[in-house]
Protein backbone atom coordinates (compact mmCIF):
# COMPACT_ATOMS: atom_id res chain seq x y z
CA UNK A 1 0.00 0.00 0.00
CA UNK A 2 1.40 3.38 -1.00
CA UNK A 3 1.43 5.84 1.93
CA UNK A 4 0.97 9.46 0.88
CA UNK A 5 2.64 12.02 3.15
CA UNK A 6 1.32 15.39 4.25
CA UNK A 7 3.38 18.55 3.89
CA UNK A 8 4.27 18.41 7.59
CA UNK A 9 5.37 14.78 7.28
CA UNK A 10 7.59 15.66 4.32
CA UNK A 11 9.19 18.38 6.42
CA UNK A 12 9.97 15.79 9.10
CA UNK A 13 11.54 13.61 6.42
CA UNK A 14 13.59 16.59 5.26
CA UNK A 15 14.96 16.93 8.79
CA UNK A 16 16.03 13.28 8.65
CA UNK A 17 17.41 13.90 5.17
CA UNK A 18 19.64 16.71 6.40
CA UNK A 19 21.21 14.32 8.90
CA UNK A 20 21.77 11.77 6.13
CA UNK A 21 23.49 14.41 4.01
CA UNK A 22 25.72 15.55 6.87
CA UNK A 23 26.70 11.95 7.64
CA UNK A 24 27.66 11.33 4.01
CA UNK A 25 29.73 14.52 3.95
CA UNK A 26 31.51 13.45 7.14
CA UNK A 27 32.27 10.07 5.57
CA UNK A 28 33.60 11.70 2.41
CA UNK A 29 35.81 14.06 4.43
CA UNK A 30 37.21 11.16 6.49
CA UNK A 31 38.69 9.37 3.47
CA UNK A 32 42.51 9.27 3.52
CA UNK A 33 44.01 6.77 1.05
CA UNK A 34 46.12 4.13 2.75
CA UNK A 35 44.89 5.06 6.23
CA UNK A 36 41.10 5.15 6.51
CA UNK A 37 39.28 1.89 7.17
CA UNK A 38 35.68 1.27 6.25
CA UNK A 39 34.94 1.23 9.99
CA UNK A 40 36.43 4.72 10.27
CA UNK A 41 33.75 5.86 7.83
CA UNK A 42 31.12 4.10 9.92
CA UNK A 43 32.34 5.95 13.02
CA UNK A 44 32.17 9.30 11.21
CA UNK A 45 28.52 8.65 10.36
CA UNK A 46 27.67 7.44 13.86
CA UNK A 47 29.01 10.66 15.35
CA UNK A 48 26.72 12.72 13.12
CA UNK A 49 23.65 10.63 13.86
CA UNK A 50 24.31 10.70 17.62
CA UNK A 51 24.79 14.47 17.55
CA UNK A 52 21.28 14.87 16.12
CA UNK A 53 19.56 12.25 18.26
CA UNK A 54 18.97 10.09 15.17
CA UNK A 55 19.17 6.33 14.84
CA UNK A 56 20.09 3.97 12.02
CA UNK A 57 17.34 1.74 10.62
CA UNK A 58 20.07 -0.46 9.11
CA UNK A 59 21.45 -1.64 12.46
CA UNK A 60 19.75 -4.93 13.32
CA UNK A 61 17.66 -4.94 10.15
CA UNK A 62 16.78 -8.57 9.48
CA UNK A 63 14.62 -9.40 6.47
CA UNK A 64 13.46 -12.98 5.95
CA UNK A 65 16.28 -15.53 5.95
CA UNK A 66 18.96 -12.93 6.75
CA UNK A 67 21.00 -12.47 9.91
CA UNK A 68 20.59 -9.02 11.49
CA UNK A 69 22.69 -6.37 9.74
CA UNK A 70 25.56 -5.61 12.18
CA UNK A 71 26.33 -1.96 11.36
CA UNK A 72 24.85 1.54 11.18
CA UNK A 73 25.82 2.08 7.53
CA UNK A 74 26.53 0.06 4.41
CA UNK A 75 30.01 0.59 2.95
CA UNK A 76 30.85 -1.14 -0.32
CA UNK A 77 34.21 -1.00 -2.09
CA UNK A 78 34.99 -1.50 -5.80
CA UNK A 79 33.20 -4.67 -6.98
CA UNK A 80 30.91 -4.59 -3.94
CA UNK A 81 27.55 -3.28 -5.15
CA UNK A 82 25.66 -2.68 -1.90
CA UNK A 83 25.29 -3.83 1.72
CA UNK A 84 29.00 -4.04 2.51
CA UNK A 85 29.70 -4.38 6.24
CA UNK A 86 32.17 -1.84 7.69
CA UNK A 87 35.33 -3.38 9.09
CA UNK A 88 39.14 -3.35 9.03
CA UNK A 89 39.61 -2.95 5.28
CA UNK A 90 41.89 -0.01 4.52
CA UNK A 91 40.84 2.13 1.58
CA UNK A 92 43.60 2.37 -1.00
CA UNK A 93 44.42 4.98 -3.63
CA UNK A 94 42.28 4.28 -6.68
CA UNK A 95 39.42 2.55 -4.86
CA UNK A 96 35.83 3.69 -5.08
CA UNK A 97 33.66 3.42 -1.98
CA UNK A 98 29.88 3.53 -1.82
CA UNK A 99 28.47 4.86 1.45
CA UNK A 100 24.78 4.18 2.13
CA UNK A 101 23.15 5.93 5.09
CA UNK A 102 19.63 5.62 6.46
CA UNK A 103 18.31 7.79 9.28
CA UNK A 104 15.29 7.58 11.53
CA UNK A 105 14.52 10.87 13.24
CA UNK A 106 11.34 11.56 15.19
CA UNK A 107 9.59 8.64 13.56
CA UNK A 108 10.45 9.48 9.94
CA UNK A 109 13.04 8.03 7.61
CA UNK A 110 15.37 9.16 4.83
CA UNK A 111 17.90 7.18 2.82
CA UNK A 112 20.76 8.18 0.52
CA UNK A 113 23.96 6.74 -0.93
CA UNK A 114 26.95 8.21 -2.70
CA UNK A 115 30.02 6.63 -4.26
CA UNK A 116 33.25 8.49 -3.54
CA UNK A 117 36.70 8.28 -5.14
CA UNK A 118 39.60 7.35 -2.89
CA UNK A 119 42.37 9.70 -3.98
CA UNK A 120 43.12 9.61 -7.70
CA UNK A 121 41.02 7.03 -9.52
CA UNK A 122 41.20 5.69 -13.05
CA UNK A 123 39.44 7.39 -15.96
CA UNK A 124 37.23 4.31 -16.23
CA UNK A 125 36.17 4.62 -12.60
CA UNK A 126 35.61 8.38 -12.98
CA UNK A 127 33.35 7.73 -15.95
CA UNK A 128 31.38 5.07 -14.02
CA UNK A 129 30.73 7.49 -11.17
CA UNK A 130 29.76 10.28 -13.55
CA UNK A 131 27.32 8.13 -15.55
CA UNK A 132 25.72 6.61 -12.44
CA UNK A 133 25.26 10.03 -10.81
CA UNK A 134 23.75 11.37 -14.03
CA UNK A 135 21.42 8.35 -14.21
CA UNK A 136 20.13 9.15 -10.72
CA UNK A 137 19.18 12.66 -11.80
CA UNK A 138 17.66 11.38 -15.06
CA UNK A 139 15.38 9.24 -12.90
CA UNK A 140 14.58 12.09 -10.52
CA UNK A 141 13.58 14.28 -13.49
CA UNK A 142 10.82 11.76 -14.24
CA UNK A 143 9.58 11.66 -10.63
CA UNK A 144 6.62 13.98 -11.14
CA UNK A 145 2.90 13.69 -10.58
CA UNK A 146 1.11 11.89 -13.40
CA UNK A 147 4.15 9.94 -14.53
CA UNK A 148 4.59 6.29 -13.66
CA UNK A 149 7.30 4.26 -11.95
CA UNK A 150 8.28 2.81 -15.34
CA UNK A 151 9.18 6.31 -16.56
CA UNK A 152 11.80 6.60 -13.81
CA UNK A 153 13.34 3.21 -14.51
CA UNK A 154 13.35 3.72 -18.27
CA UNK A 155 15.18 7.04 -17.99
CA UNK A 156 17.82 5.50 -15.74
CA UNK A 157 18.43 2.37 -17.79
CA UNK A 158 18.47 4.25 -21.09
CA UNK A 159 21.21 6.59 -19.88
CA UNK A 160 23.26 3.73 -18.43
CA UNK A 161 22.98 1.51 -21.50
CA UNK A 162 23.91 4.40 -23.81
CA UNK A 163 27.28 4.41 -22.06
CA UNK A 164 27.78 0.65 -22.30
CA UNK A 165 27.15 -0.17 -18.64
CA UNK A 166 24.70 -2.53 -16.94
CA UNK A 167 21.90 -1.81 -14.48
CA UNK A 168 21.51 -4.21 -11.58
CA UNK A 169 17.99 -5.62 -11.86
CA UNK A 170 17.85 -7.84 -8.78
CA UNK A 171 17.88 -4.85 -6.41
CA UNK A 172 15.55 -1.87 -6.65
CA UNK A 173 14.59 1.44 -5.05
CA UNK A 174 11.58 1.72 -2.77
CA UNK A 175 9.07 3.85 -1.01
CA UNK A 176 10.33 5.36 2.25
CA UNK A 177 9.00 7.66 4.95
CA UNK A 178 7.14 6.19 7.90
CA UNK A 179 9.36 3.12 7.59
CA UNK A 180 12.58 2.32 5.75
CA UNK A 181 10.91 0.26 3.05
CA UNK A 182 7.43 1.04 1.77
CA UNK A 183 5.52 0.50 -1.45
CA UNK A 184 6.04 0.92 -4.31
CA UNK A 185 9.23 -0.70 -5.53
CA UNK A 186 11.24 1.57 -7.86
CA UNK A 187 13.17 -0.54 -10.39
CA UNK A 188 16.05 1.07 -12.28
CA UNK A 189 14.63 -0.26 -15.53
CA UNK A 190 11.18 -0.30 -17.09
CA UNK A 191 8.90 0.78 -19.89
CA UNK A 192 7.50 4.31 -20.12
CA UNK A 193 3.86 4.62 -19.09
CA UNK A 194 3.84 1.46 -16.98
CA UNK A 195 3.76 0.81 -13.25
CA UNK A 196 2.33 2.73 -10.31
CA UNK A 197 1.11 6.25 -11.03
CA UNK A 198 3.11 8.89 -9.16
CA UNK A 199 0.98 11.14 -6.94
CA UNK A 200 1.74 14.22 -4.83
CA UNK A 201 2.71 13.05 -1.35
CA UNK A 202 4.53 9.92 -2.47
CA UNK A 203 8.06 9.65 -1.06
CA UNK A 204 10.51 7.28 -2.74
CA UNK A 205 14.17 6.32 -2.78
CA UNK A 206 15.63 6.25 -6.29
CA UNK A 207 18.93 4.37 -6.37
CA UNK A 208 20.64 3.22 -9.56
CA UNK A 209 23.29 0.53 -9.07
CA UNK A 210 25.49 0.39 -12.16
CA UNK A 211 28.14 -2.15 -13.16
CA UNK A 212 30.94 -1.70 -15.67
CA UNK A 213 30.51 -5.35 -16.67
CA UNK A 214 27.51 -7.67 -16.57
CA UNK A 215 24.48 -6.95 -14.43
CA UNK A 216 24.72 -10.28 -12.57
CA UNK A 217 25.36 -10.15 -8.83
CA UNK A 218 25.91 -12.57 -5.97
CA UNK A 219 26.02 -12.53 -2.17
CA UNK A 220 29.17 -13.25 -0.19
CA UNK A 221 29.40 -15.66 2.74
CA UNK A 222 28.37 -12.96 5.24
CA UNK A 223 24.91 -13.12 3.55
CA UNK A 224 24.85 -9.33 3.16
CA UNK A 225 27.62 -8.05 0.91
CA UNK A 226 26.52 -8.08 -2.73
CA UNK A 227 29.25 -8.15 -5.40
CA UNK A 228 29.33 -8.16 -9.18
CA UNK A 229 29.56 -11.74 -10.42
CA UNK A 230 32.38 -10.80 -12.80
CA UNK A 231 34.09 -8.69 -10.09
CA UNK A 232 34.00 -5.52 -12.19
CA UNK A 233 33.47 -2.12 -10.57
CA UNK A 234 30.03 -1.02 -9.42
CA UNK A 235 28.69 2.39 -8.34
CA UNK A 236 25.60 3.33 -6.32
CA UNK A 237 23.91 6.72 -5.99
CA UNK A 238 20.64 7.31 -4.15
CA UNK A 239 18.36 10.15 -3.10
CA UNK A 240 15.07 10.19 -1.23
CA UNK A 241 12.58 12.37 -3.09
CA UNK A 242 9.02 13.56 -2.54
CA UNK A 243 6.56 13.84 -5.42
CA UNK A 244 4.98 17.30 -5.40
CA UNK A 245 2.73 19.21 -7.75
CA UNK A 246 5.84 21.07 -8.89
CA UNK A 247 8.02 18.04 -9.57
CA UNK A 248 10.47 16.09 -7.42
CA UNK A 249 11.66 17.54 -4.11
CA UNK A 250 15.04 16.01 -3.16
CA UNK A 251 14.94 15.34 0.56
CA UNK A 252 18.56 14.23 1.07
CA UNK A 253 20.59 16.98 -0.59
CA UNK A 254 21.19 18.93 2.61
CA UNK A 255 18.95 21.96 2.22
Amino acid sequence: MVILKTASEIEKMRAAGRVVYQALQAMKNAIVPGQTTTYDLEKAAIEVLNAHGATSPFLGYAPHNHPPFPAWTCISVNEEVVHGIPGRRVLQEGDIVSCDVGVQLNGYYADSAWTFPVGQISEEAQRLLKVTREALYKGIAQAKAGNRVGDIGHAIERHVSQHGYSIVRDLVGHGVGRSLHEDPQIPNYGRPGTGTVLEPGMTIAIEPMVNIGRRDIQALADEWTIVTSDRTLSAHFEHTVAITRNGALIITQGD
